[in-house]
């Protein structure tokens, strides 16, 4: 089954209201139902402020706006098949974003007009999620507390980001991959141990990306990480959590390491808790080619 957003229907609804364009509204939700047992959502935004996090109620998804519904470019689709709900939904696709677009944004900023756009999003607690989210220039916080997370993906042009578990609750499963690729954007990942995930992936070209693994790790993840220009920061706790590093530089790269790790062979390091077998050990191979790798340890 698939819907067009111009079609209103059970579990879709644009939600219209004369309430003036600075305010914030409803402009799409996503009803369950008790045939759905997982959410698929792809969701992409080119520009502006977005902000997800878990909603009160059992609706898939809500999104609300600042703007008119016909005032920006956007579609949709839905379909339910073996028990999960996948949604797509784009906002202002009509409007893709150039590389010099991308470039004016990192050395000047936003518009003013890109300031003012709001998008919020909901998402429920009832269900599990694979999500793939896509932004494109402005700024996205992204709360996964209480949420149920198995796959993540997030990719950014040149929007900043920030992602983590703000409420100090945890992944409610375990997630498969987490995976963040940076073009020329940044991403800040915070207290990445609550996502549980067994495998994170991590792709930086011009960017900047932080993982913060401060808190005790409570599984063993593999962290596989790529480096071109762009930097990659990686904050670990002081102590409790066996960590493994594995890098492959070149002499036009810069890697960091804190004192507490010692060299196990060519290109690998160990901290002070590693332990071959251990069930909780954080794994990383990494590739730089001319950006940086810093690893610090949290205060």
């Amino acid at each position: 089954m698939r819907r067009r957003l111009v079609a209103l229907g059970a579990g879709l609804g644009m939600i219209g209201t004369t309430i003036s364009f600075a305010q914030v509204k409803k402009q799409f939700s996503v009803e369950d139902n008790d045939r759905i047992e997982k959410v698929d959502l792809d969701f992409k935004v080119n520009s502006g402020s977005c902000f997800i996090k878990a909603g009160d109620g059992r609706e898939l998804l809500n999104v609300y706006g600042n703007q008119d519904y016909d005032s920006y470019g956007h579609s949709f689709e839905k379909e339910i098949s073996n028990n999960t709900c996948r949604i797509r939904l784009a906002l202002e696709d009509d409007r893709s974003e150039s590389l010099s677009q991308s470039i004016s944004y990192r050395m000047f900023g936003r518009s003013a007009e890109e300031k003012e756009k709001i998008w919020k999003v909901y998402l429920t607690e009832k269900k599990a999620y694979d999500l793939s989210l896509n932004y494109g220039i402005g700024q996205a916080d992204i709360d996964l507390s209480d949420l149920s997370i198995e796959k993540l993906k997030i990719h950014t042009g040149s929007a900043d980001v920030n992602v983590g578990y703000f409420e100090e609750a945890h992944n409610s499963t375990e997630m498969d991959t987490f995976y963040v690729k940076v073009d020329l954007g940044s991403v800040s990942v915070h207290k990445l141990n609550h996502s549980r995930a067994r495998h994170v992936v991590a792709d930086i070209g011009f960017g900047n990306l932080m993982l913060d693994f401060s808190d005790k790790s409570e599984v063993a993840s593999t962290i596989r990480g790529s480096v071109g220009a762009g930097n990659l920061v990686i904050v670990l706790p002081r102590q409790g959590t066996p960590v493994k590093v594995s890098i492959n530089d070149s002499w036009l790269c810069r890697v960091k390491l804190s004192d507490s790790f010692t060299r196990l062979s060519d290109g690998a390091y160990v901290n002070a808790d590693y332990k071959e077998g251990v069930d909780n050990l954080l794994n990383f191979n990494l590739d730089v080619s001319m950006g940086s790798i810093v690893f610090k340890e949290k205060k």
